[in-house]
C-alpha cells in the first residue's frame, strides 16, 4: 500500500506544525494581557478572556488578516472604564453597546468602508496611543503599590509621587511595599527578558515568566496582597443582554458609547492590520472583510457582556515572530485559552493584582513610543503640534475629544496645505528680467493671489518663474500662466518655466492627459525649457 504523503498533504503538515507552535506562544502572550486589560478596564477578569477566546476562534476563522490576532486591547480601556462609571447608562449597559459597536463594524464592511478607517493621519494615532498610555501608567501604577486610584487622569498623575512614597520610599513591610516590590520585580523581568534573555528561549513571552515568577514567589512568601479573583465557573458569569435594553440605543449617551468603540476599535484594528502586514510576505489584509469580522467578533462579545476586541500588535507580532504560517494558529490560541479556563482556572486564583497591574505599567509606558515621536518630526516638525495636542486632550477631557480634536487639526492642517501658495517676485528692470518663485500648493483657491502677483509684471519683462519648491499644482493655475503669457507676449514679453520640474509632479497626480496636451502647447510657445536648458535663479 502506497502511504506516501502527496505534496499538498506535506504542506498541510508542514502549515500545521508551524501554526500548532505559534498558537501557543500567543497563548502565552494573550493570557495575562487578557487578565491585565480586564483589570485595567474595570471589568471581571473573565471579561477579557472570553473576548480572547472569541477573538481566537471565531474572528480568526472569519478574519480578512490572517496573520492578525484579536483580542481585548489596551487602547480602548479608556473607553470602558468611561463606560462602567457612567452614571447615564444603566448597570451591565457594556454588552449591548458592544454588541452595536460590532453590528456598525459588520455594515462598515459589507459597504466596503475599511479603507476610510485607515485616513488618519499618523500623528493622532501615535498621539492617540501615548494618550492611552498615560492614562493606563497613571492608574495602574495605583494598583500596583496596592491602592486605588483617587479619580480623574489628571488627579492619579498628580498622585503619583504618593504612590511612591506608599509604596517604595521608605522601605517598609506593608501590603503597599509588598505589592510595590512585586511589581517592580515583574517590570524588572520583562525588561531583562527582552534585552538579555538568549535568543533560545526569547519566543517564551517576558510578561508569562513575570507572571509565573510573581507567582510562585506570592505563594511561598504569603504576601498579604490582592490576587485575582475568578469565578468557579468561567460560563455562570455570561450575560445576554435583555430586549429592554435595546431601546436604550436611541438614547444620547449611548449612541456616544457605541460610535466611540465602533470607530477606535475599527481604526486600531485596520492600522494594526496594515502594520503586520509589513512583517511577512503572506496574503495581504482584505480590509472590509476584517472589518466585518471584528464586527462578528464584537457583536458575540457583546452578547456574552464581554470587552470588545481589535487586532492587537504585541499578539500579532508574536504570531509572526513565532512562525505562523496561516489562520489555524489564531483559531488555536483561542482554543487553549477555552481549554485553560475550563480546566485550570485555579491556577489563575494565585496570580497577585499587582503584577498584572505592573504589565499594564509597563504597557502605558510603551505606548508613549518616543521613536515614533522622532519619526514624525523628521516627516514633517509640524505633525508633531497634532501629536501632542490629540495626547494632552485625551489625558485632559476624553478619548473621544482629545481624537477629534487631533483629526480636526489635521484637517486644517491639510486646508492649509493645499490652499496656501507662498510667493516671492524679484524684479530686474537692467536686465529687462523679473523672477518668481513659488512655494507651497498652487491650487484654484491660490488663482487670486497667483493673478495678483503676474499683474506686478511690467510688459516687455522676461518671466522666469520656479517651480521646484511647489508640491502641488493644479490644472487651473497652469492654465492661468497659458492665458497670461499669451497677453503678455503681445507686450514683447516672454514666460519661462522648467519642465523638468514640472512634470513629475504633475504626473504625480494623475492628469497625465492634461498635462501632455498642456506641454505640447508650451513647448511650441517657447514657454517651458527641457533639461540642459537651466533657469538663472541669480542676476548676471
Amino acid at each position: 500500500m502506497n502511504t506516501a504523503v502527496t505534496p499538498a498533504r506535506a504542506g498541510f503538515l508542514d502549515n500545521l506544525k508551524h501554526d500548532f507552535f505559534a498558537s501557543v506562544v500567543v497563548f502565552l502572550v494573550a493570557l495575562p494581557l487578557c487578565m491585565g486589560i480586564a483589570l485595567a478596564s474595570g471589568v471581571p477578569i473573565e471579561a477579557g478572556i472570553i473576548t480572547g477566546i472569541v477573538g481566537g476562534i471565531i474572528v480568526g476563522a472569519l478574519s480578512g488578516a490572517p496573520m492578525q490576532v484579536s483580542g481585548p486591547a489596551a487602547g480602548l480601556t479608556v473607553v470602558i472604564i468611561g463606560i462602567v462609571n457612567d452614571a447615564r447608562l444603566e448597570p451591565g449597559a457594556l454588552g449591548i453597546i458592544v454588541l452595536a459597536a460590532g453590528l456598525l463594524q459588520v455594515i462598515a464592511g459589507v459597504l466596503k468602508l475599511g479603507q476610510w478607517f485607515r485616513a488618519v493621519s499618523p500623528a493622532v494615532i501615535q498621539g492617540m496611543l501615548a494618550g492611552i498610555g498615560v492614562i493606563i501608567f497613571s492608574s495602574q501604577i495605583h494598583f500596583m503599590v496596592h491602592d486605588t486610584p483617587p479619580g480623574t487622569t489628571l488627579q492619579n498623575i498628580a498622585s503619583i509621587p504618593a504612590a511612591f512614597q506608599k509604596g517604595i520610599f521608605p522601605i517598609e513591610w506593608t501590603p503597599h511595599h509588598q505589592a510595590a516590590y512585586l511589581g517592580l520585580i515583574t517590570i524588572l523581568i520583562i525588561v531583562f527578558w527582552q534585552n538579555g534573555a538568549p535568543k533560545r528561549v526569547k519566543l517564551i513571552p517576558g510578561a508569562l515568566v513575570a507572571v509565573t515568577a510573581a507567582t510562585v514567589i506570592a505563594y511561598f512568601t504569603d504576601l498579604e496582597i490582592h490576587r485575582v479573583v475568578l469565578p468557579e465557573n468561567l460560563f455562570q458569569t455570561l450575560s445576554v443582554p435583555g430586549w429592554a435594553q435595546f431601546k436604550h440605543l436611541l438614547e444620547g449617551p449611548y449612541i456616544t458609547s457605541v460610535l466611540t468603540v465602533a470607530i477606535i476599535a475599527s481604526a486600531e484594528t485596520l492600522l494594526c492590520a496594515n502594520a503586520v502586514d509589513q512583517l511577512h510576505t503572506g496574503p495581504r489584509t482584505k480590509y472590509d472583510k476584517e472589518l466585518a469580522a471584528q464586527g462578528i467578533g464584537n457583536a458575540i462579545c457583546g452578547l456574552f457582556g464581554a470587552l470588545p476586541m481589535t487586532g492587537v500588535i504585541v499578539r500579532s507580532s508574536a504570531n509572526v515572530a513565532a512562525g505562523a504560517r496561516t489562520r489555524l494558529s489564531a483559531i488555536l490560541h483561542g482554543f487553549w485559552l477555552l481549554v485553560f479556563v475550563s480546566f485550570l482556572a485555579g491556577v489563575l486564583a494565585h496570580v497577585p493584582q499587582a503584577t498584572l497591574a505592573a504589565i499594564l505599567v509597563y504597557t502605558g509606558y510603551k505606548l508613549v513610543n518616543i521613536k515614533a515621536v522622532k519619526r514624525i518630526w523628521s516627516d514633517s516638525p509640524s505633525e508633531v503640534i497634532i501629536y501632542f495636542a490629540t495626547l494632552i486632550s485625551i489625558v485632559c477631557f476624553d478619548l473621544l475629544t482629545g481624537v477629534g480634536i487631533g483629526i480636526g487639526l489635521a484637517i486644517f492642517k491639510l486646508v492649509y496645505t493645499v490652499s496656501h501658495l507662498s510667493i516671492t517676485y524679484e524684479d530686474d528692470a537692467e536686465a529687462n528680467r523679473a523672477l518668481m518663485h513659488l512655494r507651497g500648493a498652487a491650487t484654484f483657491v491660490s488663482l487670486p493671489k497667483l493673478a495678483q502677483a503676474l499683474d506686478r509684471v511690467p510688459p516687455n519683462r522676461e518671466l522666469q518663474v520656479f517651480l521646484d519648491h511647489l508640491d502641488y499644482v493644479d490644472h487651473a493655475c497652469l492654465t492661468l500662466l497659458m492665458d497670461w503669457e499669451k497677453q503678455h507676449k503681445s507686450t514683447g514679453g516672454r514666460l519661462l518655466m522648467d519642465w523638468d520640474d514640472l512634470h513629475p509632479r504633475f504626473r504625480r497626480q494623475g492628469l497625465n492627459a492634461n498635462v501632455d496636451e498642456i506641454a505640447k502647447t508650451a513647448q511650441a510657445n517657447g514657454i517651458l525649457r527641457r533639461q540642459g536648458q537651466q533657469l538663472e535663479q541669480t542676476h548676471e
